[in-house]
């Protein structure tokens, strides 16, 4: 029951912030998801998989929530919706394909240092000068199926990718984040289909397991997170945000940093 508690826990955790901070979670759900499933002996030598799969499984939700509320705002670019969804659903699949058929140091480095890039985007508050027009839907797709790969390596909904881009390309930030937001769903989709089917001939899964998505981690961590992202958003309006950024991002280095001294210290 103790681990139960631990999932609900970080369900609510990641929740809160996902409201507060407008992320998808997935940064923080990797590594600590990875710890859990280690201390638990769930699937020696696949938990870092696992922690992938629940990760990427664990932002359907999120994902369609935030995409239905930017929708009624009128905040999404449904045009760039339409275009991307197909690239990102071939992306997310190949990424995840490939995702589970490297060597975890690999992955774990990879996802290290991602991390580090998004932390020092958050840190710097970096926002890209939009100076160029959004390409054709040919261009569109080309990049979907790059964020959707990208996206499925480290299981986020590719809002750390999708919101520069479409800012370079003259989107303005509101309709960026709305669109980013319903892009994320599809990306979650596919990630997780891939995750599933790639998991599904693994010998010893552990029981409670559909591929490489944890069942019981999963459910736990959707229903922490269904009272705390309202909360989170609330608190949006009375925080510090850009403090409250910057500490969000120095956890998330202690966290890779973390995993790459465990892998490779």
């Amino acid at each position: 029951m103790e681990w139960y508690l631990a999932y609900l826990l970080l369900g609510a955790l990641v929740g809160f912030f996902a409201g507060l901070l407008g992320i998808g979670g997935g940064l923080l759900l990797v590594p600590v998801l990875s710890f859990l499933f280690e201390a638990q002996h769930l699937a020696e030598g696949n938990h870092l998989h696992f922690a992938l799969g629940t990760a990427m499984a664990a932002i359907l939700y999120t994902a369609a929530a935030s995409a239905h509320a930017h929708h009624q705002r009128g905040a999404v670019n449904t045009t760039v919706v339409r275009s991307m969804t197909p690239a990102l659903l071939i992306g997310t699949l190949f990424g995840s394909l490939f995702a589970t058929q490297i060597s975890p140091r690999y992955i774990t480095l990879f996802f290290a240092l991602f991390v580090y890039a998004a932390a020092a985007q958050m840190l710097l508050a970096f926002k890209p000068r939009p100076t160029r027009q959004l390409p054709s839907r040919v261009g569109l797709s080309l990049v979907g199926i790059a964020i959707g790969a990208i996206s499925s390596l480290v299981s986020i909904g590719g809002g750390t990718l999708s919101v520069p881009y479409l800012q370079w390309h003259n989107v303005p930030f509101k309709h960026a984040i709305g669109t980013s937001a319903a892009l994320g769903f599809p990306i979650a989709l596919g990630g997780t289909l891939g995750y599933i089917v790639t998991g599904l001939s693994l010998v010893n899964a552990p029981s409670g397991a559909l591929g490489f998505v944890y069942l019981p981690a999963f459910f736990l961590l959707a229903a922490g997170s269904l009272f705390t992202t309202p909360l989170g958003a609330a608190a949006a309006h009375r925080l510090p945000l850009s403090w409250l950024r910057r500490a969000f991002a120095l956890l998330l280095v202690g966290l890779a940093s973390n995993m790459l001294l465990k892998v490779f210290g």
